[in-house]
């Protein structure tokens, strides 16, 4: 469900500036994306994801726009609140991401 309204959220973002013709360079010029607390931390990966992927970006240039839009706020320290993934579930669902 959090990778789903990640990617959703992301893509909306990313073709929002195509039809601008804003080039995806220019994306943490015209958004900031909060991840409050851990279930949306899969956007950093889906973020990778849709830069390598879809828009053929380089590591270096992709990891250099996700990092200045994203920011992660956790609001509770509480073990049993932080979101756990199994890795081999994690594998199953987006091995790209792993």
């Amino acid at each position: 469900q959090q990778h789903f309204f990640v990617s959703c959220s992301l893509q909306d973002m990313i073709r929002s500036l195509d039809a601008r013709g804003i080039p995806i360079e220019e994306f943490p010029d015209h958004w900031a994306v909060q991840l409050n607390d851990t279930h949306p931390s899969i956007a950093v990966a889906e973020m990778m994801r849709l830069l390598l992927d879809d828009k053929h970006l380089e590591w270096e240039a992709a990891w250099a726009i996700t990092t200045a839009c994203l920011s992660y706020t956790n609001h509770t320290l509480l073990p049993e609140a932080l979101e756990k993934w199994g890795l081999d579930l994690f594998g199953s669902l987006l091995p790209r991401h792993l």
